[in-house]
């Protein structure tokens, strides 16, 4: 018998599925360069973290009646700081509660605002509680402090914010504070203010 061959046609790669190809080729090359361009913007332009910092503080009024209720009056000069030079910042919200043991005096606020590059922005808040009552252990203790001149409120909360560098995007990120604020009431001075930062160490 003769010998039968049998011959495969190749079939056609359809138009549709080379056209897929393609599309997917160009995007993966745009995303490579994408990718590299932001890699190379952000070395170029070394973006830091802005960040909030207590810059002042004073202790104005603390005083304790003889029937053991407290009125006290804090003056704190808190700093948003942006040291981009190519960056701009912007603050969604500040919000920082300012506290005297367990009793929250006042709620420190600041909402939308920008911070330009390399520049910063100083809020100044004069907060003045309501007579906390306290009471007899807390008495003792705040006598205690007071003879020691040493009294220490807590200052804590967060700032949402966003830096943003042309068009190769935005980032946004917490600064987180919380920070025990050390005063002298004898002469009303705080001893370590300063060192009360969301930047990083």
């Amino acid at each position: 018998m003769p010998e039968t061959k049998f011959v495969l046609k190749e079939k056609p790669t359809h138009w549709l599925i080379w056209g897929a190809a393609i599309i997917c080729a160009v995007l993966c090359v745009a995303v490579i360069i994408a990718g590299i361009a932001v890699f190379i913007g952000y070395a170029v332009v070394h973006p830091r973290v802005p960040f909030i910092s207590v810059v002042g503080a004073s202790l104005d009024v603390f005083w304790l009646d003889p029937a053991g209720v407290l009125v006290t009056q804090v003056t704190i000069d808190i700093k948003a700081e942006n040291d981009n030079a190519k960056a701009h910042a912007s603050f969604q919200r500040m919000e920082l509660v300012l506290s005297f043991g367990e009793t929250d005096i006042a709620e420190l606020r600041a909402y939308p605002f920008d911070v330009n590059k390399n520049d910063s922005k100083l809020f100044h808040y004069v907060v003045q509680s309501s007579p906390i009552p306290l009471s007899q252990d807390q008495t003792e203790m705040v006598n205690d402090w007071l003879a020691k001149n040493q009294v220490t409120f807590n200052l804590k909360g967060t700032a949402r914010a966003r830096w943003r560098v042309g068009r190769l995007g935005s980032v946004k990120f917490w600064c987180h504070l919380d920070c025990h604020l050390q005063f002298h009431p004898r002469n009303q001075t705080s001893t370590n203010a300063k060192r009360c930062t969301s930047r990083g160490k």
